[in-house]
């Protein structure tokens, strides 16, 4: 007789529970599926957004925060009241302990998806790179609408922040100091690894991810790091991988890494927070891409993370001024070696401080040498740009 009340008192229990999921799936659903461009795209957003359950109940329990959720998932989370009123009763009944798989691999929330080609993008001529039988495409601004611009730097805003190029104006906040440490290079995802040549492959962790330092984001990083080193700015390089075994909740861990080194070395101003991109077209075919002036060297990327999400970040803006700074200085030289910068809801950790930047080194179509060709000359647009100042 206890048993089976105690079975009905857990269904009663379950019943908001039940009911608040179901309705949050089909929040999440719309909100991850609403700017899809195709069946197949909306499909594969839904597959990368699986996490749903597990980031809501983390967030719920106190160990995320909203920054960690993407927009699908921050819909869902209005009716987490609900499952939090149902929660002390299922507990009481319920009392096998919740845990998280160990390893568990899903994307953060907040992450960036990658890049969809428009049919008129997958159709360009381009150079042809290195031999690892991915096609290859440079991206241009073909319709400057719907683009701010700033001088000969182009700004996709899909943040819901408002901007103009009036608001760019002046020289970026961050200065580079003449003493101590400068420049601080990290990795929230270090497992990130590109398109080998045969003979050249790595063993890998997932998809298009290696543990393999020599293959990975950190590698890249150390390229960085030396051109900076060459010339003449102090550099720190983080070679910790954050994503790995758990992919979620790496920017929570790369943030605490990058207060740390800016507690013990005050005079950290830019924080280059290196990633690759990962392009494909609506079919999911995949592309690497490649910088016109220099077909060995894949495209780059600025990823600026502002207020749109609700989070604190009121300079946001002072971190696009340094982007468009470089990003003008590389054009002189190069002017298809990055891509138009994009400005997102989310931070991506950019709040710590007015010189902290993302940056995409190619995409997972790339060879490693295409990337470590791209960090050479954006490290040395990025020196220029910084020294000058």
């Amino acid at each position: 007789m206890r048993k089976t009340t105690g079975k009905r008192r857990l269904r009663a229990a379950l019943r908001p529970l039940l009911a608040a999921a179901l309705a949050a799936l089909t929040l999440w659903t719309v909100g991850v599926a609403a700017t899809a461009q195709s069946f197949t795209d909306a499909a594969a957003r839904l597959r990368r957004e699986a996490e749903l359950p597990l980031a809501l109940l983390r967030c719920e329990m106190g160990s995320e925060t909203s920054d960690d959720l993407s927009f699908g998932a921050a819909l869902a989370l209005s009716l987490t009241p609900l499952l939090a009123d149902a929660r002390g009763e299922v507990m009481e009944v319920w009392s096998s302990e919740l845990q998280l798989p160990p390893d568990e691999t899903k994307p953060d929330a907040e992450d960036h998806e990658g890049t969809t080609l428009s049919e008129a993008q997958a159709g360009k001529d381009a150079p042809h790179g290195a031999d690892n039988g991915v096609p290859s495409r440079t991206l241009r601004v073909g319709d400057p609408s719907g683009y701010t611009r700033l001088g000969n730097v182009y700004i996709n805003n899909g943040s819901k922040c408002t901007l103009d190029a009036a608001q760019l104006g002046g020289s970026p906040a961050a200065k580079c100091p003449a003493d101590g440490p400068q420049v601080l290079i990290v990795h929230t995802h270090g497992t990130e690894a590109y398109t080998m040549p045969a003979g050249e492959e790595y063993e890998a962790s997932d998809d298009h991810r290696t543990l393999d330092m020599e293959k990975n984001m950190i590698r890249v990083g150390d390229e960085i790091a030396r051109a900076l080193t060459e010339a003449g700015l102090t550099v720190l390089h983080d070679r910790e991988l954050y994503d790995y075994p758990n992919y979620s909740g790496a920017y929570n861990r790369s943030l605490a890494a990058v207060e740390k080194y800016r507690a013990d070395y005050p005079s950290l101003v830019y924080i280059l927070d290196v990633h690759r991109d990962a392009v494909a077209d609506s079919s999911g075919r995949e592309y690497k891409l490649l910088c016109a002036e220099a077909s060995d060297t894949a495209q780059l990327e600025f990823v600026i993370g502002s207020s749109g999400g609700g989070l604190e970040h009121p300079d946001w803006r002072e971190n696009l001024k340094l982007a468009c700074a470089v990003q003008e200085t590389l054009y002189a030289s190069y002017p298809t070696l990055m891509r138009p910068i994009t400005v997102r809801n989310s931070r991506y950790n950019q709040q710590v401080s007015p010189g902290a930047l993302l940056v995409e080194v190619g995409t997972a179509g790339n060879s490693l040498d295409e990337a470590l060709a791209a960090a050479r000359l954006f490290a040395a647009g990025f020196a220029e740009t910084v020294l000058t100042q």
